[in-house]
């Protein structure tokens, strides 16, 4: 019997389309977990704060205290999924916060919400990372396209039905059993993905490093210190001014690290984030992207729900409802994007962001008219629909086309720097725009902020634009054969990954056919 092609390329280790699927389903239903808890805790505050008692700068640390952790821990939790094995910091991360939502869920004050927030971050930051290395290892090709359009659509949904959720919750049991009830709904679904986790991720889950474990723990310091410094000021500053100094410090503590790095490859040892994948262009150009559309496009959801609520006299529920068109086409364009990411690249790209800025003028006329004309402000149920169809096709093939020329001894790492730039970008957009419009509301009122906030973001959605299309113009829309992942083995154990951009010296991975999967 005459033999395919994928099957004659395929290789001991390599998994077959069956167990892909069923480790991408996994893989998904955690990223949906932790996704939803971040969406619903926005409609939810009113009810925690007046339940518990909570002062304004308790209830900003319940969303701050998340985003802190998550953003400080995901480099550092892709290189150790990178060494010690992602299925195994995959199945801690979700234990983590599964174990964090019941306490969140329980918490009888403020300080042990928030506390209980903080440790679910650290779950969020630990599980993410591996989500984008399993996928980079075990898809390729046409299939890693389709990998990442599910994520996209699985982002997207996550996002549509947090806020509806939380109000439903909220309308159906009450302030504090609904409040109470977004952060234990995590639950069986965080008890499920353990389980099919242990039973479907590949063997083993933890591996056992062939020569001495090298994590660069002072690498991973010092860059945690860095991003921490970066953040805090964004997300408290406007609480505590003196926190803007912390910005000096993190570009100190930015450069040491990089100083440290080179040295301690220097040294002959392995450093904990490899700066030669910023020699790598998509690499970069794709991580620049995802900072700059995250600090636009988060801001609109943000200050969407705000407008909508103390301007036109919203509910939690009517604010989530008039984004849900939004977020339900922004499934939809991740699925059809993943199936063409490896085809159209960048195209794809460059065509979500003039969606999303025809979308941004739209809502900024439907803003100008309401105020003017008396327009219905249910109009935005159009406007934003051309943002969220823009999400998906942005997000997803980014995130496809920014790692695919990336080592697969590195995507871990790789994973954790892109997602670090979305956490960053998210937390400076709101920060500087919400400081925006909350600022000129004060002197103008809340039809002229919304108006130049939302131009503020299309400014940071052109210059997102420009970069999608110096990617483009340096050809990496399709990775070219010469930059396909080879493996030399260099000594028991090892490999050498080679590409046309970057040598690197890694553990031992699965080899895969670079043709596409089924």
């Amino acid at each position: 019997m005459p033999v395919s092609k994928s099957e004659a390329a395929k290789e001991p280790g390599e998994l077959s389309a069956g167990a892909r699927w069923r480790l991408l389903g996994v893989l998904l239903a955690a990223m949906f977990m932790s996704l939803v808890s971040v969406s619903i805790v926005n409609v939810v505050l009113p009810s925690i704060g007046s339940t518990l008692h909570a002062s304004e700068a308790d209830m900003q640390w319940v969303l701050a205290g998340y985003a802190l952790t998550f953003g400080v821990v995901l480099v550092a939790a892709g290189r150790a999924g990178d060494l010690l094995g992602r299925g195994v910091m995959f199945v801690a991360g979700v234990a983590i916060f599964t174990v964090a939502s019941i306490l969140a869920g329980l918490a009888a004050d403020p300080m042990l919400l928030n506390i209980a927030r903080f440790i679910m971050g650290i779950g969020s930051g630990l599980l993410n990372p591996q989500v984008m290395g399993m996928i980079q290892q075990h898809f390729r090709g046409a299939a890693r396209g389709r990998a990442y359009g599910l994520l996209g659509t699985v982002v997207g949904f996550s996002v549509a039905v947090g806020p509806v959720l939380g109000g439903l919750l909220i309308n159906w049991l009450g302030a504090d059993a609904g409040w109470r009830s977004t952060f234990l709904i995590n639950v069986p679904v965080g008890i499920l993905a353990i389980v099919l986790a242990v039973l479907w991720l590949p063997k083993p889950l933890f591996t056992k490093p062939a020569g001495k474990l090298d994590l660069d723990p002072v690498g991973g310091i010092v860059l945690a210190l860095s991003i921490f410094a970066l953040l805090l000021p964004f997300v408290q500053g406007r609480e505590n001014p003196a926190l803007w100094w912390l910005l000096a410090a993190a570009l100190i503590l930015l450069a040491v690290w990089i100083w440290w790095e080179k040295r301690y490859k220097e040294r002959g040892r392995e450093p904990m984030v490899e700066l030669a994948l910023f020699r790598i262009r998509s690499f970069t150009n794709g991580t620049l992207i995802a900072g700059l559309y995250f600090m636009g496009v988060s801001s609109v959801w943000v200050l969407v729900a705000i407008y909508v609520q103390e301007s036109q006299g919203f509910s939690a529920l009517e604010a989530g409802l008039i984004c849900l068109p939004a977020a339900l086409l922004s499934a939809f364009s991740s699925h059809v994007a993943g199936r063409y990411a490896t085809t159209l690249g960048r195209k794809l790209v460059i065509g979500g962001t003039l969606s999303a800025l025809f979308g941004l003028l739209a809502t900024i006329a439907v803003v100008y008219f309401e105020d003017r004309l008396n327009l219905n402000v249910w109009w935005m149920l159009l406007s934003l629909a051309f943002i969220g169809i823009a999400q998906g096709f942005i997000i997803s093939p980014n995130q496809a086309l920014t790692l695919m020329e990336v080592p697969v001894a590195n995507s871990g790492s790789a994973g954790g720097l892109m997602q670090t730039s979305q956490r960053v970008g998210t937390a400076v957009g709101i920060a500087v725009i919400t400081a925006v419009f909350y600022g000129l509301n004060h002197v103008a009122g809340y039809s002229l902020a919304m108006q130049i906030s939302f131009v503020a973001i299309a400014l940071l959605v052109v210059a997102t634009l420009l970069v999608a299309v110096a990617d483009m113009r340096h050809g990496h829309a399709k990775v070219p054969a010469a930059t396909r992942e080879e493996y030399v083995p260099v000594a028991t154990g090892k490999q050498h990954t080679v590409t046309g951009a970057i040598d690197v010296v890694g553990p031992k991975e699965p080899i895969q056919p670079v043709d596409s999967q089924p």
